[in-house]
C-alpha cells in the first residue's frame, strides 16, 4: 500500500511537471522518484511534460537515469511524436540524440509534424532518416496529413524532399484529395503540379 509520503510525492511530481517547476522535478528525481511514473490518465511523466509544452521539464526528464524515451501512452504516442506535433525542436533534438524511435510502426513522428505544418520538426526528422512516405495503419502518409491538416509550406517541403503524391490510403484517397476536402487551394495546386511531374517520370503507372 502506498504511504502518505509517497502519495504526496507522486502528486507533487506531476503537479511540478504541469506548472514547469524544473527545480522541484529535479529535486524529486534526486530523491529517487521514478522518471517513468504514469499518472491517472495514463501519461508518463515525460509524455505529460511534452504535452504541456514544458520544454525545460522534458529536458530534465530526458536526462534522468533510467528514463524510457520511447514509452507509449494509451494512444500509442511516443514523446518524440508529441514533440514533433508541438514543434519543440530542443526536445526533438534531445530525444533523437538518445536514439528515440524516428520510424516507429504505425503513426510516426513525421505524420505528427506534418499534421501541424511544423517545418523545422519535419526537417529534423528527415535529416535523421525519417521515412518520408511512411504509412499509418490506414495507409495515410505524412504528405496526406500535411495536405489535409497542415500547411501548404509543409506540403511544399515534403514534395521537395521527395514525397510521392500518387500514393493512396486504404480508402483510395491521395494527398490531393485530402487538400481538396480541406479546401486548401495552394496545396491542391502544388500537388497537381507534382502529380503531373511524377506522371512524366513514371508514365505507365499511377503508383510505382
Amino acid at each position: 500500500m502506498q504511504t502518505a509520503v509517497h502519495a504526496n510525492s507522486f502528486d507533487d511530481f506531476f503537479k511540478a511537471i504541469k506548472i514547469g517547476d524544473v527545480k522541484s522535478v529535479n529535486a524529486l528525481l534526486y530523491r529517487g522518484m521514478d522518471p517513468n511514473l504514469v499518472n491517472e490518465t495514463g501519461q508518463s511523466a515525460l509524455t505529460l511534460a511534452v504535452l504541456q509544452g514544458q520544454t525545460d521539464v522534458a529536458l530534465a526528464l530526458i536526462k534522468a537515469k533510467g528514463i524510457e524515451i520511447d514509452e507509449r501512452n494509451s494512444h500509442e504516442e511516443t514523446p518524440l511524436m508529441l514533440a514533433a506535433l508541438n514543434g519543440d525542436e530542443k526536445v526533438i533534438d534531445a530525444l533523437i540524440a538518445l536514439d528515440a524511435e524516428v520510424n516507429k510502426t504505425g503513426w510516426t513522428p513525421l505524420h505528427y509534424a506534418a499534421s501541424k505544418g511544423q517545418l523545422k520538426a519535419i526537417e529534423i526528422l528527415l535529416d535523421n532518416s525519417a521515412y518520408i512516405d511512411a504509412e499509418s495503419p490506414n495507409q495515410t502518409t505524412p504528405l496526406m496529413m500535411a495536405a489535409g491538416y497542415g500547411t501548404a509550406d509543409a506540403v511544399r517541403l515534403l514534395l521537395e524532399s521527395g514525397a510521392d503524391p500518387r500514393l493512396l490510403n486504404d480508402k483510395g484517397l491521395s494527398a490531393i484529395d485530402f487538400a481538396k476536402h480541406a479546401n486548401q487551394s495552394t496545396s491542391v495546386d502544388l500537388l497537381d503540379k507534382a502529380m503531373k511531374e511524377w506522371m512524366i517520370k513514371y508514365p505507365n503507372s499511377l503508383k510505382p
